[in-house]
């Protein structure tokens, strides 16, 4: 005897047929993913085909193609063409859509058409989890994921220059190696001479095709031009000196369940004009008048946080640091000390700053205060300022700064909290993607591609947290 767990013979033919059912148990998510779908009222949502030609081969309902993207995105497998093959052999998929196997095609011209209908989809289930959101705090971050286009399909102005006088230094070098040729009477030499003037030649093409990009770039509203996918940008990353070309994706995840309730794909590479788009898209969705948002110095902008007064969401972001006095050894703004009370600063060495008078053409939104005499003769002069007078800079709307800053403070691991419960989503999400990250292009179809991607991770939470009967239950009422 061999002592192995033997398999079952192939040729053997079984009395009465297994059906899927039997190989799909209760607790399989396929069966979560089959009550979403058939629950949602796919014509309101605005998907199209709904209703059939009255001639012509049948085409495929609506929420068949959107159970097989979803069992997809659900399974890391975001191919048309693999999604394809998945159909004509995975039985999970097989028991999900009744044996139906779209061709490539079809599959994929969905997902282009039908755009805007995935992403409701996408906040129509964070719709059915409202039920959850009791706390109401939300952290917010953004993150670069790589788009279709290669870093040498992306032209930047830096980018255009560089290429530039990497090709003028090829022809210097090639034509020097010419001149020297010449100068050799050899039949190798003469071979050698007809080469490199076919490089040169090449390379003045070369110089030319660059010369039109430049003048591209020039053009463009951004001063930048990528070729395989127009609405991809090159942003920089938090390695030194590195940069990726592809999107800036945002997301608000609640902080009690990690899930994301709000998410938005941009190609800014920068976060500081998305911290209010964000916190109301996130109060929107949980159906909380109160929340709270939490974000990295990236988000801090005083425009920002003065649109969230009055609106119901309460920003924490810690101050940007950029003063250079630090590293010269001097006082900063944070060691002058603000009495709203009285309206003055003081100093660190005990003199109060008060608001100078502004001047009848003064047009900026922000007031100095100074003291006029205390300066002259203050021992810590030297590690203050090198000027004659120390002048505080004050925006006029500092107190809702400062409001801010008094919740950070009584919040002391909120940047904690923060990091650990937004930063995990992008990590997965980036783990399902892959190298690639995006696979289509331009930004109205990143924007879809990554709601199925959101919408994928939403089920896989709300299943973990629930189970998948409950689940199913909760989608039924």
């Amino acid at each position: 005897m061999h002592r192995f767990i033997d398999g079952e013979d192939r040729m053997q033919q079984a009395l009465l047929p297994h059906s899927l059912e039997d190989y799909v148990d209760g607790e399989n998510p396929v069966r979560v993913l089959e009550v979403f779908i058939d629950e949602l009222d796919l014509t309101a949502l605005g998907f199209s085909g709904m209703t059939p030609a009255a001639t012509g081969r049948p085409a495929y309902h609506p929420s068949t193609l959107l159970k097989i993207y979803l069992y997809g995105y659900l399974n890391r497998v975001q191919s048309s063409r693999r999604l394809e093959r998945e159909a004509q052999r995975n039985i999970e998929l097989m028991w999900l859509v009744g044996r139906l196997a779209p061709d490539f095609k079809t599959i994929a011209d969905f997902r282009r058409n039908n755009g805007a209908a995935i992403q409701s989809v996408c906040r129509q289930f964070v719709e059915l989890c409202r039920r959850l959101f009791t706390g109401a705090v939300v952290a917010i971050d953004g993150s670069k994921f790589k788009a279709v286009n290669n870093r040498d399909k992306n032209y930047t102005v830096a980018k255009v220059t560089g290429r530039m006088e990497q090709v003028n230094a090829s022809i210097a070098r090639y034509l020097r190696a010419l001149d020297q040729a010449d100068r050799e009477e050899s039949d190798i030499a003469e071979a050698k001479s007809g080469r490199l003037k076919e490089k040169i030649a090449g390379l003045r093409r070369q110089m030319q095709a660059v010369k039109a990009m430049e003048q591209r770039v020039q053009d463009a509203p951004d001063q930048q031009v990528s070729l395989t996918d127009p609405d991809a940008r090159s942003m920089a990353t938090s390695g030194k000196g590195t940069a990726t070309v592809g999107y800036n994706v945002q997301i608000a995840v609640d902080a009690e369940h990690h899930l994301i309730v709000a998410h938005e794909v941009t190609n800014q590479g920068y976060d500081r004009h998305q911290l209010a788009p964000m916190a109301f898209k996130a109060q929107h969705a949980t159906g909380c008048q109160q929340i709270t948002a939490l974000a990295d110095r990236g988000y801090f902008n005083g425009d920002q946080v003065l649109s969230c007064e009055g609106t119901g969401v309460a920003p924490v972001v810690p101050k940007t640091l950029t003063s250079s006095g630090t590293k010269r050894g001097l006082f900063t703004r944070q060691d002058f000390i603000y009495d709203a009370e009285h309206d003055h600063y003081t100093c660190p060495a005990g003199a109060k700053l008060t608001k100078a008078k502004r001047r009848a053409d003064h047009t900026e939104d922000f007031d100095f205060y100074r003291h006029l005499s205390a300066c002259f003769t203050c021992p810590l002069k030297s590690r203050c300022t090198p000027t004659k007078l120390r002048r505080i800079k004050r925006w006029e709307n500092e107190d809702v700064l400062d409001r801010m800053q008094d919740r950070l403070d009584r919040m002391p691991e909120a940047m904690g909290v923060r990091r650990q419960t937004v930063e995990h989503p992008f990590g997965t999400l980036k783990a399902w993607m892959g190298a690639t990250h995006f696979l289509t292009r331009t930004l109205d179809k990143v924007r879809t591609e990554m709601s199925l991607h959101v919408l994928a991770y939403n089920l896989k939470r709300m299943i973990r947290i629930f189970g998948v009967g409950p689940l199913m239950a909760a989608i039924r009422t």
